[in-house]
């Protein structure tokens, strides 16, 4: 194990759901820089996109969820499952 594995920060899944983990988001969007964040976001690779852009797709879902409850994720549902479908064809 190198040193830098060993000191650096840890990987973490962004989870909209944690307070923090929005704030250290906010904290980015304003300074520019992922410097004063204790955590490296990863991103799933089964996203097919970057980092900022799943960040701010899964922002968008939990601040719609939180206003609007289930019905505006059900739409979202059937149109991952009907890409997931093309996909897998």
């Amino acid at each position: 194990m190198s040193r830098l594995e060993f000191y650096g920060r840890p990987l973490v899944a962004f989870d909209p759901c944690l307070k923090e983990h929005r704030q250290i988001y906010y904290n980015f969007v304003v300074n520019r820089s992922w410097g004063h964040s204790p955590y490296r976001f990863v991103c799933p690779e089964d996203t097919g996109a970057d980092l900022i852009s799943t960040i701010q797709r899964q922002l968008i879902e939990f601040y719609i969820q939180k206003e609007f409850g289930k019905v505006a994720t059900e739409p979202q549902k059937l149109i991952r499952q009907k890409q997931q479908i093309m996909v897998d064809n």
